[in-house]
C-alpha cells in the first residue's frame, strides 16, 4: 500500500472516531511531511511496507539537526507516529510496528509564560488593528485557543445569555464559557456599531474570516513596538487568563472547564510560585 493511501485511510478512521478536525489535520501534516522526506530519501514513491524502524529515526534526528525543531515539537511527531503505525499494523497494513520500539523524547519541564493584568493592558492597549485588539481582549477574558476564538459563528456568541459556545474544541469537545462582564461591553458594541457581515464571528472585511497568520503577525509588531522580551503570543495570553483566575483563588476544577482540560494535572502547571510569594512562605516560619 502507498504511503500516501494510508495516511487517507488513517485521516478517515480518525474522522470516524470523533477526532477533532484540528488534531487530524495535525496528524495528517506530519505524515505528509514525513512522506516527502521519504521520498526525497529514496527517490521516489514510498510504501507503508518499506518504511523500517531506522526510517523513523533518522526522520527524527532530521528534524532535531537540520530543521532545529524544539523537542516538545519532535515530542508531537513521535506521538504521531505512535498512534499512525500501531493502527497500521493493528489492521494489518504493515507487518510490524516500526514504531513500537523507538525511544521516548524528553521535554524539559519549564513554567510557562503569563502576563500581569497591568501587562495585558499595555500589550492589548499598543495593539493597532482594532479588531485583532478586541480578539487578543477576548482570548484574555475566555481562555479561548486561538482556534478556538477564529472558528467562532455568530450564533456561537450569545450576548443576551452571555455565554460563548465553543463547538469541536481540543478533543472535539464542545464546551460554554461565560462572558465577563467587561468584555461583554466590548462584544456589543462590535457587533452593534462595526462587525462585518460575516457568518464568523471575528472576521474582515476583505475574507470575511481572520486568521492565525495575521493575528500573530499583529503580536510580533506589537511586541517588537513595546520592546518587551517576552514573546506575547495567543496562547499565553490563555497561559494569563488560567494564572490570573489561580492567583483569584479559582478552584482548579473551575479553571479546568473553563480552559476545556480533560486532566487536572495540565490545568496545574498554571500554579505558579512568584519570588515575593516565596518569601513570604519562608518568613512564616
Amino acid at each position: 500500500m502507498l504511503f500516501t493511501e494510508s495516511i487517507t485511510k488513517f485521516s478517515k478512521y480518525q474522522a470516524n472516531i470523533e477526532r477533532s478536525p484540528v488534531t487530524i489535520k495535525a496528524y495528517c501534516e506530519d505524515l505528509t511531511q514525513f512522506n516527502r522526506y521519504l521520498q526525497e530519501m529514496y527517490n521516489g514513491p514510498m510504501y507503508l511496507e518499506d518504511i523500517t524502524q531506522k526510517d523513523l529515526e533518522n526522520y527524527l534526528y532530521y528534524l532535531k539537526e537540520v530543521r532545529g525543531n524544539q523537542p516538545i515539537s519532535r515530542k508531537r511527531v513521535l506521538g504521531c507516529m505512535r498512534s499512525f503505525f500501531g493502527h497500521a499494523y493493528k489492521n494489518e497494513w504493515c507487518d510490524q510496528n516500526v514504531s513500537a520500539k523507538l525511544e521516548p523524547i524528553k521535554v524539559q519541564q519549564k513554567e510557562r509564560q503569563y502576563l500581569s493584568e497591568k501587562e495585558v493592558n499595555q500589550f492589548v492597549d499598543a495593539i493597532e488593528h482594532k479588531l485583532i485588539r478586541l480578539v487578543a481582549q477576548t482570548l484574555y477574558y475566555t481562555g479561548m485557543r486561538i482556534s478556538e476564538c477564529l472558528n467562532l459563528q455568530v450564533d456561537d456568541v450569545d450576548l443576551e445569555e452571555n455565554l460563548i459556545h465553543i463547538r469541536h474544541g481540543k478533543g472535539n469537545k464542545d464546551r460554554f464559557v461565560p462572558i465577563n462582564a467587561k468584555l461583554k461591553e466590548l462584544l456589543v458594541d462590535y457587533k452593534d456599531n462595526w462587525k462585518v457581515e460575516s457568518d464568523y464571528f471575528f472576521a474582515t472585511q476583505n475574507t470575511g474570516t481572520l486568521s492565525k497568520t495575521r493575528v500573530a503577525k499583529v503580536f510580533r509588531d506589537t511586541n517588537q513596538a513595546l520592546g518587551w522580551k517576552k514573546n506575547v503570543t495567543a496562547h499565553i495570553l490563555r497561559h494569563s487568563f488560567a494564572s490570573k483566575l489561580v492567583q483569584n483563588d479559582v478552584h482548579l476544577v473551575k479553571i479546568s472547564k473553563l480552559l476545556g482540560h480533560s486532566s487536572l494535572k495540565t490545568t496545574s502547571i498554571y500554579v505558579h510560585s512568584n519570588m515575593d510569594d516565596l518569601k513570604d512562605a519562608v518568613n512564616t516560619l
